[in-house]
Protein backbone atom coordinates (compact mmCIF):
# COMPACT_ATOMS: atom_id res chain seq x y z
CA UNK A 1 0.00 0.00 0.00
CA UNK A 2 1.46 3.34 -0.97
CA UNK A 3 1.31 6.09 1.58
CA UNK A 4 0.79 9.77 1.10
CA UNK A 5 1.40 12.70 3.41
CA UNK A 6 -2.37 13.36 3.36
CA UNK A 7 -3.11 9.80 4.44
CA UNK A 8 -0.58 9.99 7.27
CA UNK A 9 -1.94 13.39 8.36
CA UNK A 10 -5.50 12.06 8.39
CA UNK A 11 -4.42 9.03 10.45
CA UNK A 12 -2.53 11.23 12.93
CA UNK A 13 -5.53 13.54 13.29
CA UNK A 14 -7.96 10.63 13.83
CA UNK A 15 -5.69 9.11 16.48
CA UNK A 16 -5.18 12.40 18.33
CA UNK A 17 -8.93 13.10 18.29
CA UNK A 18 -9.46 9.67 19.86
CA UNK A 19 -6.89 10.46 22.56
CA UNK A 20 -4.25 8.08 21.17
CA UNK A 21 -0.60 8.93 20.57
CA UNK A 22 0.12 8.56 16.84
CA UNK A 23 2.96 6.03 16.87
CA UNK A 24 4.42 4.66 13.65
CA UNK A 25 2.56 1.34 14.06
CA UNK A 26 -0.76 2.98 14.94
CA UNK A 27 -0.51 5.27 11.91
CA UNK A 28 0.22 2.30 9.65
CA UNK A 29 -2.74 0.32 11.01
CA UNK A 30 -5.06 3.34 11.00
CA UNK A 31 -4.29 3.96 7.32
CA UNK A 32 -5.05 0.32 6.52
CA UNK A 33 -8.30 0.40 8.45
CA UNK A 34 -9.71 3.82 7.66
CA UNK A 35 -8.47 4.76 4.16
CA UNK A 36 -11.35 3.45 2.09
CA UNK A 37 -14.75 1.91 2.64
CA UNK A 38 -15.87 0.40 5.94
CA UNK A 39 -14.62 -3.11 6.53
CA UNK A 40 -14.50 -6.03 8.95
CA UNK A 41 -11.06 -7.42 9.84
CA UNK A 42 -9.52 -9.96 12.15
CA UNK A 43 -6.19 -9.34 13.81
CA UNK A 44 -4.55 -12.12 11.82
CA UNK A 45 -5.99 -10.80 8.55
CA UNK A 46 -4.81 -7.26 9.23
CA UNK A 47 -1.39 -8.54 10.28
CA UNK A 48 -1.09 -10.44 6.98
CA UNK A 49 -1.92 -7.21 5.11
CA UNK A 50 0.84 -5.20 6.77
CA UNK A 51 3.59 -7.83 6.68
CA UNK A 52 6.54 -6.46 4.80
CA UNK A 53 5.58 -2.80 5.12
CA UNK A 54 8.14 -0.32 6.39
CA UNK A 55 7.11 -0.58 10.05
CA UNK A 56 7.56 -4.19 11.12
CA UNK A 57 4.44 -4.86 13.17
CA UNK A 58 4.04 -8.03 15.22
CA UNK A 59 0.75 -9.89 15.56
CA UNK A 60 0.71 -8.94 19.26
CA UNK A 61 1.00 -5.26 18.31
CA UNK A 62 -1.90 -5.64 15.87
CA UNK A 63 -4.06 -7.25 18.58
CA UNK A 64 -3.15 -4.58 21.13
CA UNK A 65 -3.76 -1.76 18.66
CA UNK A 66 -7.14 -3.12 17.57
CA UNK A 67 -8.21 -3.28 21.21
CA UNK A 68 -6.89 0.26 21.85
CA UNK A 69 -8.79 1.53 18.79
CA UNK A 70 -11.93 -0.24 20.04
CA UNK A 71 -11.62 1.25 23.52
CA UNK A 72 -11.13 4.71 21.95
CA UNK A 73 -14.33 4.27 19.90
CA UNK A 74 -12.64 3.98 16.49
CA UNK A 75 -13.66 0.35 15.99
CA UNK A 76 -16.40 -1.99 17.11
CA UNK A 77 -15.47 -5.53 18.18
CA UNK A 78 -17.78 -8.37 17.16
CA UNK A 79 -17.60 -11.87 18.57
CA UNK A 80 -19.41 -14.15 16.13
CA UNK A 81 -18.48 -17.52 17.59
CA UNK A 82 -15.53 -19.18 19.30
CA UNK A 83 -13.24 -18.08 16.44
CA UNK A 84 -11.35 -14.82 16.19
CA UNK A 85 -13.08 -11.53 16.88
CA UNK A 86 -13.93 -9.22 14.00
CA UNK A 87 -13.23 -5.51 14.20
CA UNK A 88 -15.63 -3.23 12.32
CA UNK A 89 -14.62 0.23 11.11
CA UNK A 90 -18.30 1.18 10.94
CA UNK A 91 -19.18 2.20 14.49
CA UNK A 92 -22.65 3.46 13.62
CA UNK A 93 -25.77 1.58 14.71
CA UNK A 94 -26.11 -1.49 12.49
CA UNK A 95 -26.28 -5.28 12.59
CA UNK A 96 -24.69 -8.05 10.52
CA UNK A 97 -25.19 -11.06 8.29
CA UNK A 98 -22.51 -13.70 8.84
CA UNK A 99 -21.82 -15.71 5.68
CA UNK A 100 -20.98 -19.06 7.21
CA UNK A 101 -19.22 -20.62 4.21
CA UNK A 102 -16.74 -17.76 3.75
CA UNK A 103 -16.64 -16.39 7.30
CA UNK A 104 -17.44 -12.87 6.03
CA UNK A 105 -19.62 -10.24 7.67
CA UNK A 106 -22.03 -8.01 5.74
CA UNK A 107 -23.57 -4.90 7.28
CA UNK A 108 -27.33 -4.63 7.80
CA UNK A 109 -28.55 -1.04 8.32
CA UNK A 110 -29.58 -0.39 11.92
CA UNK A 111 -33.09 0.67 10.96
CA UNK A 112 -33.74 -2.71 9.30
CA UNK A 113 -33.86 -4.73 12.54
CA UNK A 114 -35.78 -4.04 15.72
CA UNK A 115 -35.84 -5.87 19.02
CA UNK A 116 -38.95 -6.15 21.15
CA UNK A 117 -39.54 -7.71 24.52
CA UNK A 118 -36.07 -6.97 25.84
CA UNK A 119 -36.09 -7.58 29.61
CA UNK A 120 -34.86 -4.81 31.87
CA UNK A 121 -31.11 -4.73 32.45
CA UNK A 122 -29.91 -6.02 35.82
CA UNK A 123 -29.98 -3.45 38.66
CA UNK A 124 -27.20 -0.89 38.38
CA UNK A 125 -26.59 -1.53 34.66
CA UNK A 126 -27.81 -0.15 31.36
CA UNK A 127 -27.91 -1.67 27.90
CA UNK A 128 -25.06 -0.09 25.96
CA UNK A 129 -25.56 -1.86 22.64
CA UNK A 130 -27.32 -4.82 21.09
CA UNK A 131 -25.40 -6.85 18.52
CA UNK A 132 -27.38 -9.09 16.21
CA UNK A 133 -25.59 -11.47 13.88
CA UNK A 134 -27.82 -13.31 11.42
CA UNK A 135 -26.07 -16.42 10.12
CA UNK A 136 -26.74 -17.24 6.49
CA UNK A 137 -25.70 -20.06 4.20
CA UNK A 138 -26.08 -20.75 0.54
CA UNK A 139 -24.72 -19.82 -2.83
CA UNK A 140 -26.61 -16.51 -3.14
CA UNK A 141 -25.21 -15.29 0.17
CA UNK A 142 -21.66 -16.21 -0.76
CA UNK A 143 -21.84 -14.47 -4.12
CA UNK A 144 -23.00 -11.28 -2.45
CA UNK A 145 -26.33 -11.31 -4.28
CA UNK A 146 -28.53 -11.95 -1.27
CA UNK A 147 -31.16 -9.26 -1.09
CA UNK A 148 -31.05 -7.03 2.00
CA UNK A 149 -33.93 -6.89 4.42
CA UNK A 150 -36.64 -4.83 2.78
CA UNK A 151 -38.44 -3.71 5.94
CA UNK A 152 -37.74 -3.81 9.67
CA UNK A 153 -38.17 -7.21 11.27
CA UNK A 154 -38.98 -7.77 14.92
CA UNK A 155 -36.89 -10.42 16.65
CA UNK A 156 -38.78 -12.07 19.50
Amino acid sequence: MTTSPESDAAARKRLRQAGLRPTRQRILLARRLFDGPHRHVTAAGLHAEVLGEEAGVSLATVYNTLHQFTKAGLLRELVVDSGPSFFDTNTSHHQHFFLEESGRLVDVPGDRVSVSGLPPAPPGTTVSRIDIVVRVTGKEAEEGTASPLRRPRTLE
